[in-house]
């Protein structure tokens, strides 16, 4: 039998064939779907140069597009911090031998996954700017980091337990039988590797993460999208200014996306670099001994 695993069986020449025909219908389609976007929005004048001008000023982007860019990267910045924070403590209680502590972290992890994170900014900034907790001024900056960080966090959580389960049960029985316990086997053997494995997925989550503060404009947080609105609606480019702003965040999520990929592929050189040989390995003759 073969080493190979597979879920289901190669496809033939026929199935390739349909699937690369099912393919060239589907880039021929949201092709003409663009073509049709674009040519309505040139029939309404949105690609004119005058559209397009306010972008070559240095005024635009010093008092909107960096400002907006710069609250975007602060909240996603922290938000991210504190996910990845939030996710191993309640990802390791989830993993965790008593009961009691597995159930909590489950019943919080499993509950923050179902609330929208939409939902929560809007929660935490009525309650912190009714309850005067803190300044009006923060708290669409502190609502904003509070959904992400719970929302995400609680993903993450989700993602440590599953790439612990992931990993081969030798791991731990090694750990065990050097001398650790089930809690020190989990800590400094079982999540690292875990953690390690599931970076591509870790990156896409800090994705999701920079992409979830755009929301922050409904509850008045002055992040990027509001600061190419107020330039849209001022003026008179509403699109070119939403299109400005769509790039930036795309070239943003590309580059977190390629950095996942380059780490990945690193460390994933590193650990089959250190792994020694077949030809490295020493047997000793148990009757030399």
């Amino acid at each position: 039998m073969s080493a190979q695993q597979v879920l289901f069986d190669a496809p033939g020449p026929r199935t390739r064939r349909i699937i690369l025909i099912c393919n060239i219908v589907g880039v021929l389609i949201v092709l003409a779907i663009l073509a049709w976007v674009v040519s309505a929005l040139a029939g309404k004048g949105q690609f004119a140069a005058s559209m397009w001008t306010p972008f070559l000023e240095g005024r635009t982007w010093e008092f909107f597009i960096l400002p907006g860019l710069l609250s975007t990267l602060k909240a996603a910045g922290i938000a991210i911090l504190t996910s990845v924070t939030f996710g191993l403590v309640f990802g390791i209680g989830r993993l965790s031998h008593l009961a009691p502590i597995r159930w909590i972290a489950g019943v919080v992890v499993e509950f923050l996954r179902a609330v929208p994170v939409l939902l929560m900014m809007i929660f935490f900034w009525l309650a912190l700017g009714r309850s005067g907790a803190v300044e009006p001024q923060d708290a669409p900056l502190i609502a904003v980091i509070l959904a992400l960080t719970l929302y995400n966090g609680s993903v993450i959580a989700e993602l440590v337990r599953s790439g612990v389960y992931g990993l081969p049960k030798g791991q731990r029985e090694a750990g065990m039988a050097i001398g650790l316990t089930r809690n020190q086997s989990l800590r400094n053997i079982e999540v690292p590797q875990a953690l390690i494995a599931m970076l591509p997925a870790l990156i896409s989550q800090f994705v999701v993460i920079l992409k979830d503060s755009a929301l922050g404009y409904i509850i008045t947080y002055p992040e990027l999208l509001q600061y190419t609105r107020r330039l849209g609606v001022g003026e008179g480019n509403v699109i070119p200014s939403l299109l400005v702003a769509a790039t930036i965040f795309i070239l943003i999520n590309f580059a977190l996306s390629s950095l996942a990929t380059r780490l990945s592929s690193l460390l994933t050189f590193r650990t089959r670099a250190g792994k020694p040989a077949a030809k490295d390995v020493v047997v000793m003759d148990p009757a030399s001994t």
